[in-house]
């Protein structure tokens, strides 16, 4: 039996990818920042074939090096902890030195203790492959072979570029380490869009969701006159990310690869239709906005990731699918308060 190593294990997307790799009868060790959180997944999770090593904060130097000495049985290791938010005051500090550093411990850990580990992935975005001054460029296509071009001068601008470059930055460090170090893994990284989809525990739909998957708590917040939010972009269901984890190490031609996500673009408006559509019990309680009425993409930059998709060779859900169990989650949820 496989034993892998997930870091980050309460995440958002981590939680998804432990649940499936149990379904897949791997055995899985999750890294969380507490024995409180660690017992809470546990308790979650039913499995005995879960267990959990406490690794309070991944950028201190040596943070995951007991963690792998425990667990000499771990051949494959899945790195999913780093910061996702918007809110950093000191973005150096929040958000950039904790990627990088979190990375760089996770694969020199790695190399020193866990010799045996021969498939790592890392979680990275679409935030390290965008480069967003070509937005507005038609005739760009972005690859998985594209990286975004930020520099560390100007992620420390604001926190949204601060996010954008410790994606960038964290991802380079990995790709650099395996050039340098010359390990005896094989790296992958998975590249996410913005991520919609239910929890994967009903338990954990809060108030207040994690950045992505509130997106869509967002729009059911608002009240019938409010605007409708001016978002458009592209997303991909949290399910179909943890799958394709698991095909970045259980699949040859995702060694050395960088796997970018994408199913479809989405709007606000397109969300709230879809809603509307599928749950008539928030007809007056949310924003009708123009029905039908979508941003021109014509005019944006496209997205090619079609060597993506005949790695993963599954179909992706559709946005209409996820928006549905998301609310229907949420829906169940407000119900049980």
């Amino acid at each position: 039996m496989t034993s892998v190593f997930v870091s980050g294990a309460t995440g958002y997307i981590a939680q998804h990818i432990v649940k499936t790799l149990l379904e897949k009868n791997y055995k899985v060790v999750g890294s969380v920042r507490s024995t409180e959180k660690g017992e809470k997944l546990k308790k979650l999770l039913q499995s005995a074939n879960f267990n959990y090593e406490v690794v309070n904060d991944i950028q201190k130097e040596g943070s995951f090096n007991d963690a792998l000495k425990h667990h000499p049985e771990v051949t494959v290791f899945l790195h999913t902890a780093s910061p996702f938010h918007f809110k950093a005051k000191d973005v150096e500090k929040e958000l950039l030195i904790p990627a990088v550093n979190g990375t760089k411990n996770a694969l020199k850990a790695i190399k020193d203790y866990a010799p045996q580990v021969k498939r790592v992935v890392v979680t990275s975005s679409i935030a390290a492959i965008k480069v967003e001054a070509k937005e507005n460029d038609s005739t760009f296509v972005t690859t998985e072979e594209t990286w975004n071009p930020i520099s560390w001068e100007e992620a420390l601008t604001n926190p949204v570029l601060g996010y954008r470059g410790s994606k960038t930055f964290a991802e380079k460090a990995a790709w650099e380490f395996v050039e340098m170090e010359k390990p005896s893994f094989i790296l992958s990284t998975v590249n996410p869009v913005i991520v919609f989809g239910p929890q994967a525990f009903d338990s954990e739909v809060k108030e207040t969701l994690n950045t992505s998957a509130e997106i869509i708590n967002n729009l059911l917040k608002l009240k019938p006159d409010d605007p409708v939010p001016p978002s458009n972009n592209a997303f991909i269901d949290v399910r179909d990310v943890a799958k394709a984890h698991v095909v970045a190490f259980e699949n040859e031609y995702a060694a050395n690869q960088r796997l970018l996500l994408s199913e479809s673009r989405y709007s606000s408006q397109l969300v709230l239709d879809l809603i509307h559509k599928n749950f008539p019990e928030f007809k007056s309680r949310i924003p009708l906005g123009t029905p039908g009425v979508y941003p021109d993409t014509s005019k944006l930059s496209k997205t090619d990731n079609s060597k993506t998709k005949a790695i993963v060779g599954f179909p992706f859900i559709p946005l209409e699918k996820s928006v549905v169990d998301t609310v229907s989650q949420i829906v169940a949820a407000e119900k049980h308060q």
